[in-house]
């Protein structure tokens, strides 16, 4: 495939890129907007709450600690989708750098192929060549190879000497293929040291991962695969660790 049919491609497959970078990051940005007036609402919540502490019946106490732990309920929800996000966001932007790295390893083992081709062509010309001016020097040699023969068939055969004619093979440049390049050995790329590690499996965030309540957590976020979860459960959810430890209690 030319050079030209692989940028064409490649420019194809991340023309709706920049719209949906642009999407997710106003997404974000709203979500920020929406917790930061939460976090506003709570404050407010809290001050009339400490403010009137003595004024205020149970009833009321209640009704607005509701409020302050529903409010918090929505911003850790907000977390969550952000989060999400921005996980979305690097995964889509990893795909079309694995996509280039794939590409450019095959347009590479292209041109190493066609140079190939073409050294092969080269050898084959140049031997052609070589047997044109060698034709009338065997000719000559043949001449010289019949004329000892009828001087031994007239000679003693005592007397006779073989003589052999011995041609050196030509060298054949050995052929080489360089066009299995597999694209895993591209996709597997190197991760970040510095990268902080999650889960169970303690490897870097990927794909949907989903954090304990436990505010004492030692590993906090995990990978949906490594607990068995598919969906985002619903109220409040505690890793294993955390959940023997609950239970021991």
């Amino acid at each position: 495939m030319a050079a030209g049919m692989y940028l064409e491609h490649y420019l194809d497959s991340i023309e709706n890129l920049p719209f949906e970078l642009q999407r997710n990051f106003t997404l974000m940005r709203d979500l920020d907007t929406r917790t930061e007036d939460l976090k506003g609402q709570i404050d407010s919540l809290a001050r009339e709450y400490t403010s009137n502490t003595h004024t205020l019946t149970s009833e009321q106490k209640l009704s607005l600690l509701r409020q302050i732990q529903q409010s918090h309920g929505k911003c850790k929800e907000f977390g969550d989708d952000k989060v999400q996000l921005s996980m979305q966001t690097y995964e889509m932007v990893d795909k079309h750098i694995r996509r280039l790295d794939t590409d450019l390893a095959r347009f590479e083992a292209d041109l190493k192929e066609k140079k190939i081709e073409r050294n092969n062509y080269d050898s084959t010309s140049s031997k052609g060549n070589k047997s044109e001016l060698r034709g009338p020097k065997e000719k000559k040699v043949a001449r010289t190879r019949l004329k000892v023969k009828s001087d031994d068939d007239c000679s003693p055969k005592s007397g006779q000497k073989k003589v052999k004619l011995t041609q050196t093979p030509e060298f054949t440049a050995p052929t080489v293929n360089f066009g299995n390049v597999h694209p895993s050995d591209v996709l597997d790329m190197p991760v970040d040291p510095n990268e902080p590690t999650y889960c169970l499996c303690h490897q870097v965030s990927y794909g949907e991962m989903i954090g304990c309540d436990n505010t004492d957590c030692s590993i906090e976020w995990f990978h949906f695969a490594c607990v068995g979860l598919t969906t985002k459960p619903r109220g409040k959810w505690y890793c294993p660790r955390c959940t023997q430890e609950r239970k021991k209690k």
